[in-house]
C-alpha cells in the first residue's frame, strides 16, 4: 500500500479553504468553540476540513473527539543553560508519571514570541501549559484564559494566575552573606569590594538585589550605588561590563556575586583574554549551580534552585483554578566550591 505522502494542513491552512478567521479555526480544534459562540455548522465544516487535509496527528486527533488530549505544555525563555535544561528534564518525568506525552518549547525572552507559541501549542490541543521565565507572564496568561487552558507561571511571577518561583531575596542574602564570609577577619572586604553583576529589571533580579544590598549594609556598613552593575541576561553583555569596569579600575572586584549562569558565562568569557594571575585573589558567588564553575581555580560559590521544588509544587497548584493566585516561594540551596551535586540527569539510562 502506497503511503500517503501529502503534507498536513495547517491552521492558517484551513482558514484558507474555509474563509474562516484562524482564531476561529484555532477555538474549533482545540475544543473552546462554545465558549466563544461559535455555529455548530462552522464547527463541523472546519473538522471535516481538518479531517480531509490530514491537519491533526493522533493526539491531536484525539483532542478533538474527547476533552482531553494527553499533552502538557511547558515553555522556557531558552534552554542553553544547566538551570532550564533541568527544568525542562524534571518537568518531562512529571507528566510521563501521569502517563501523559510533554512539549517543550522556548521562547526567546519575547512577549510576543511567547503568546504566539501559546496560542500554537492550544492549537494542538494541550490540556495544560506551565510558563517558565516569561517576559510577559500575563500577556501569556491573556491568551490561555481565552481559551479555557489550565495554566501556572514558574521562575518568574505574574499577577493573574499561581507562581511558583525561588525565594530569590532569601537566596541572595545567603549567597551575598557567604560571599562576605569566605574572606577572613584578617582581611575583611570593604564595601567597595563586593559587586554585583547581571541581571535586569525583572522580579528575580531585583529580588536578589535586594537581598544583597540589605546584607551588605549589614556586615559590611554600607552598599555604595555603583555596586549594581545589571547587564542583562547575555554573555557577550556581562564580558563587556566586565571588560568595562576592568579597563576603568585597573583590576576587578575582590569579591562578585553574579546574577545567573549565562552572567557567568560573561565572566570566563573576559578572563579568557588576561592571565590566570589577574584573578588570583578573586572569590565569585553565582546565582546558578553548575558543577564545572564550582571546580574552577578561584573559589566559587553558587545557589542551587530547588527544581523539583518548584515542579511538584506547580502541579499540586495548577488544578486549584477557584484559588485566588498567590507567589509561592521555594527555598535554594547554597553549594559550597569544589561540590558536585546529583541531579535529574543522573536518573537516564544508561544504554550501552
Amino acid at each position: 500500500m502506497k503511503k500517503d505522502s501529502r503534507k498536513k494542513a495547517t491552521i492558517y491552512d484551513l482558514s484558507m479553504l474555509s474563509g474562516i478567521s484562524p482564531s476561529t479555526v484555532s477555538a474549533v480544534l482545540n475544543g473552546t468553540w462554545r465558549k466563544r459562540r461559535i455555529k455548530e455548522s462552522t464547527a463541523e465544516l472546519i473538522r471535516d476540513l481538518a479531517e480531509k487535509h490530514q491537519y491533526t496527528t493522533n493526539r491531536q486527533a484525539q483532542g478533538l473527539r474527547r476533552s482531553r488530549s494527553g499533552l502538557v505544555g511547558l515553555m522556557l525563555p531558552v534552554y542553553d543553560n544547566r538551570y532550564f535544561s533541568s527544568m525542562a528534564q524534571t518537568f518531562e518525568a512529571h507528566v510521563r508519571q501521569r502517563g501523559q506525552c510533554p512539549i517543550v518549547v522556548s521562547s526567546s525572552r519575547d512577549p510576543q514570541e511567547e503568546r504566539e507559541t501559546a496560542e500554537n501549542l492550544i492549537s494542538y490541543s494541550i490540556d495544560e501549559l506551565f510558563i517558565c521565565g516569561a517576559t510577559d507572564p500575563d500577556g501569556v496568561h491573556e491568551v490561555c484564559e481565552a481559551a479555557g487552558l489550565k495554566h501556572i507561571n514558574i521562575d518568574l511571577p505574574g499577577t493573574k494566575t499561581h507562581s511558583v518561583i525561588s525565594d530569590n531575596y532569601e537566596g541572595g542574602r545567603i549567597l551575598t552573606e557567604a560571599i562576605i564570609n569566605h574572606f577572613s577577619t584578617d582581611d575583611p572586604l570593604s564595601p567597595d569590594e563586593l559587586f554585583l553583576f547581571g541581571g535586569r529589571n525583572d522580579h528575580a533580579s531585583r529580588e536578589r538585589i535586594r537581598g544583597f544590598r540589605d546584607v551588605k549594609r549589614a556586615l559590611l556598613g554600607a552598599d555604595p550605588e555603583a555596586s549594581i552593575q545589571p547587564t542583562g541576561y547575555s554573555p557577550n553583555t556581562a564580558r563587556i561590563a566586565f571588560e568595562t569596569f576592568f579597563e576603568k579600575a585597573g583590576r576587578l572586584p575582590r569579591a562578585l556575586f553574579i546574577n545567573s549562569s549565562i552572567n557567568f558565562e560573561g565572566l570566563l568569557r573576559f578572563m579568557s583574554a588576561h592571565p590566570h594571575e589577574t584573578f588570583a585573589d578573586l572569590v565569585v558567588g553565582c546565582y546558578d549551580y553548575d558543577p564545572f564553575g564550582s571546580f574552577l581555580p578561584f573559589p566559587v560559590i553558587m545557589m542551587r534552585q530547588d527544581v523539583e521544588g518548584m515542579i511538584t509544587k506547580a502541579f499540586e497548584l495548577i488544578e486549584e483554578t477557584q484559588t485566588p493566585p498567590r507567589i509561592h516561594l521555594i527555598q535554594p540551596d547554597l553549594v559550597p566550591p569544589r561540590t558536585a551535586l546529583t541531579g535529574p540527569l543522573d536518573g537516564l539510562k544508561d544504554i550501552v
